[in-house]
């Protein structure tokens, strides 16, 4: 848990291209609850573009905050991916505040909007995974020279091997029972899974149709995910597979559904997920990977396990 007392952190933070700026100063506005005392609260007029100044800021001056304040910056430290890709209504049920209260939390930092606020903690997000091209270069030896085939086949089968045996050793049983007990009585199976996740979906859905389960890939294509997620009754259920950084269009089409009482089961890769407040079950997956290109060996097994169990599990219930 992040705490927000003051601390002795100098009220500076370094920024790209160099040199040292002092951070945006939050007025001093007592304790008392921003319901009580809006009229007290002093926007920023720069606030921080950089993950890191926001964090700082917050760690040296958040004990300046109102009490509900207080409490979103909290939230938002120790959970930055949700508060990434969460939507202002979901992030306030969790957190326990007002809708309202994030708006004026964004605000009060100098930020033109819940939104605003966001897009820092979804930039940090991408900054920690790198592309395609950064990867190669990771994979080359400390002369430059890039890896020959056989050593990159050998790679990637070690991190597809490491992937696996952690998925072996902690798999919870009970979890993977419920999930499949979850598909089991569903009518009709909707898979989502975006970007590196679709085919993982993509192979779901295929085995789905191969052991005679009812089943709709939802691909999203134009956009129409949430649309596609709509057909959902609570009569079925949904398999939503996301890895960070969090997809927002499967987030979201998830919340619609289960807002409808649709079932969820997640397939994600932690408990911090946005997946895991709205689902029945969570199955987390941890994977490997070889010069920061990661494995999707587990998830795949995994997949294929709640198929054919699935499969199983209704064929045993038929008369």
């Amino acid at each position: 848990m992040v705490k927000l007392d003051k601390q002795d952190l100098p009220a500076v933070t370094t920024v790209a291209g160099g040199g040292s700026h002092p951070l945006p100063q939050v007025a001093s506005i007592g304790t008392a609850d921003e319901e009580t005392a809006p009229q007290r609260l002093t926007r920023l007029h720069e606030p921080p573009r950089d993950f890191d100044a926001l964090k700082s800021l917050l760690q040296v001056q958040g004990s300046a905050l109102p009490k509900r304040l207080r409490q979103v910056a909290v939230f938002a430290l120790d959970r930055p991916d949700e508060f990434a890709f969460g939507t202002a209504a979901h992030l306030a049920e969790v957190a326990q505040v007002q809708a309202s209260t994030l708006v004026r939390f964004a605000q009060t930092l100098g930020y033109a909007g819940f939104s605003d606020l966001q897009t820092v903690f979804r930039d940090h997000l991408k900054k920690s995974f790198p592309d395609y091209r950064d990867r190669l270069t990771k994979l080359s030896d400390r002369n430059g020279a890039a890896p020959g085939p056989a050593s990159l086949f050998d790679g990637f089968v070690h991190a597809a091997t490491i992937s696996l045996e952690r998925a072996q050793q902690a798999l919870d049983v009970g979890k993977l029972e419920q999930a499949v007990a979850t598909l089991a009585k569903a009518d009709c199976l909707y898979i989502m899974g975006a970007r590196r996740m679709f085919p993982v979906a993509a192979y779901f859905a295929y085995a789905c149709g191969n052991l005679g389960l009812k089943a709709f890939l939802i691909d999203q294509v134009g956009g129409l995910g949430p649309e596609q997620a709509s057909h959902a009754s609570p009569v079925d259920a949904i398999l939503a597979i996301s890895f960070t950084p969090y997809a927002p269009a499967s987030i979201e089409a998830a919340r619609l559904a289960v807002a409808r009482g649709v079932p969820l089961v997640a397939l994600t890769d932690s408990a911090f997920s946005p997946l895991c407040p709205l689902a029945d079950v969570y199955l987390e997956v941890a994977e490997a990977d070889f010069g920061a290109f990661r494995s999707l060996a587990a998830t795949f097994a995994l997949a294929m396990t709640l198929a054919v169990a699935t499969a199983e599990a209704r064929q045993a219930a038929e008369p």
